[in-house]
């Protein structure tokens, strides 16, 4: 997956109105997830990734342990977005970063989150948050 599409899937999922917004979106999620994991697994992601949108990875300062919660809030002060609009944009994200990186290094990234993240990492069709598409 390249720059663009990366970038456009996430506009798509997330029904964001800009590449700007989309990029927004992606780092603050990605630099937000890396201060949550070791870096080398920060690392071994930026790697499957187009290089624009790995080194969001790099610029994590983790690993620091916080929940779901906190993720969620910490990319909408990023994103400067209120914390429902994060999640739906955390998922979206996140969607698109399962598709991205090879099946095994995917594995790795849930097996260093804790069974409370399951939520933002569990697999299945990306669904409509409420509230969504009615600005």
């Amino acid at each position: 997956m390249n720059y663009d599409q990366f970038v456009g899937e996430v506009q798509h999922k997330a029904r964001l109105g800009s590449t700007g917004e989309a990029v927004a979106a992606i780092r603050a999620t990605l630099t937000t997830l890396a201060d949550r994991l070791t870096p080398d697994m920060a690392e071994n992601l930026a790697a499957q990734l187009p290089r624009e949108i790995g080194r969001y990875l790099l610029e994590g300062r983790g690993p620091q342990r916080f929940s779901p919660e906190e993720l969620v809030n910490r990319v909408a002060e990023r994103e400067v977005a209120d914390p429902p609009r994060a999640a739906y944009h955390i998922r979206a994200v996140m969607d698109v970063l399962r598709g991205a990186v090879s099946e095994g290094q995917w594995e790795k990234l849930r097996a260093q989150l804790p069974e409370e993240w399951e939520a933002i990492l569990e697999a299945g069709p990306f669904g409509e948050a409420e509230g969504e598409g009615e600005d």
